[in-house]
């Protein structure tokens, strides 16, 4: 690939029934104040989350990562691979004294004093360095800043005591917050005792929960000419792991209270789209709140045509996408200069063979 850029950008109409997927410290689901008027709001973090749970159910891709304060024996693990004889607490001490050795300290009771996000074949390399006794640092701080794993690469790692060890996110991943403001709502519910007696009244458990319902617009982006770099330079690694991206941006969902809501739903409208100069949310459309001229209408409809009005509305200030794909469920809204998808399937396998053209 040249030295150009390359920008990935994802917008998503998205209807959430009554439900709680993300909440704040007292149980609330959380909201925004955006345009002078208070809005449900799912957290990127919480998305970000789903996201990396569905690369590794959904997902072909092998080197993947984890993100935990247990990585001391998750390359123990990878050590008792290489060598089953070795016991798991000889493992253990030989995970911590790589980590150690590369300069990243841990507890006493073997783990690290951050959350650590480490890939697979990272851990697997640092493995045969263990096995093999043959390392010193330099060696071991280059294994962990090579091969970086997908989410690695497009999520970021921080460290905030080793900025050497950091990598940057090739992904940005908005806040997605409803077009229209919300009122929260409160279920009270009781639960009855299966084996209370006859003559006995009242619950065994009561309680609230507390929810809303809404439309959101999500928007996420990826700088595909960094995130190929990051996976050095491989074409086809590239291209699979962008549409496993694109996947699972618009089929995963945070899981907060889902058992209590079965809240899921798909994407009502999607809109991706390659350009070279910079990526560019749409949320500015939904700076004034959506509202519904009959209580009937519901809020899809509009968000979808303020949606597409802002994807033309934004090229007075930046270049025109090099393409442009969307979906709807909802018929009737077609979007200039863009190609109308039939399935996601469809949209995927288009947006790969436009990678490889660009890649």
């Amino acid at each position: 690939m040249s030295k150009e850029k390359l920008f990935l950008d994802i917008h998503v109409i998205q209807t959430l029934p009554p439900s709680n997927i993300n909440r704040d410290d007292t149980g609330s689901p959380k909201t925004a104040v955006y345009g002078g008027v208070r809005r449900a709001r799912v957290s990127s973090q919480s998305w970000k989350k789903a996201m990396r749970d569905y690369f590794k159910e959904n997902g072909n891709l092998s080197n993947v990562g984890v993100r935990s304060l247990d990585v001391v024996s998750f390359l123990a693990e990878k050590i008792r691979e290489l060598k089953p004889e070795i016991s798991l607490e000889d493992a253990i001490q030989k995970s911590v004294k790589v980590f150690n050795e590369a300069g990243i300290k841990t507890t006493k009771n073997n783990r690290v004093k951050a959350l650590f996000f480490l890939g697979k074949e990272q851990a697997e390399n640092l493995a045969k360095k263990a096995v093999e006794k043959k390392y010193n640092k330099e060696e071991l701080r280059k294994v962990f800043k090579e091969k970086a794993a997908i989410d690695i690469a497009l999520f970021g790692r921080m460290l905030a005591n080793d900025k050497e060890l950091s990598e940057d996110a090739s992904s940005q991943i908005a806040h997605a917050i409803s077009t229209h403001g919300v009122q929260s709502e409160f279920d009270f519910y009781t639960a009855l005792d299966d084996l209370s007696k006859e003559d006995q009244s009242g619950a065994g458990m009561l309680g609230t929960i507390e929810y809303n319902s809404s439309t959101l617009y999500r928007y996420g982006n990826v700088a595909l000419h960094e995130f190929y770099h990051q996976l050095n330079e491989n074409k086809s690694q590239t291209i699979e792991a962008t549409k496993l991206f694109v996947e699972a941006f618009l089929n995963s969902l945070p899981t907060g209270k889902i058992n209590s809501f079965a809240n899921q739903t798909v994407p009502s409208s999607v809109v991706v789209s390659l350009r070279k100069d910079r990526p560019v949310s749409f949320v500015s459309a939904f700076e004034t709140a959506i509202k519904t001229k009959l209580s009937q209408e519901g809020y899809v409809d509009e968000s979808i045509e303020a949606m597409f009005k802002e994807h033309k509305n934004v090229q007075r200030f930046v270049e025109k996408p090099e393409i442009s794909f969307y979906l709807n469920l909802s018929e009737g809204h077609s979007l200039e200069g863009a190609k109308e998808e039939l399935s996601l399937s469809d949209l995927l396998n288009d947006l790969g063979e436009e990678l490889h053209n660009r890649l």
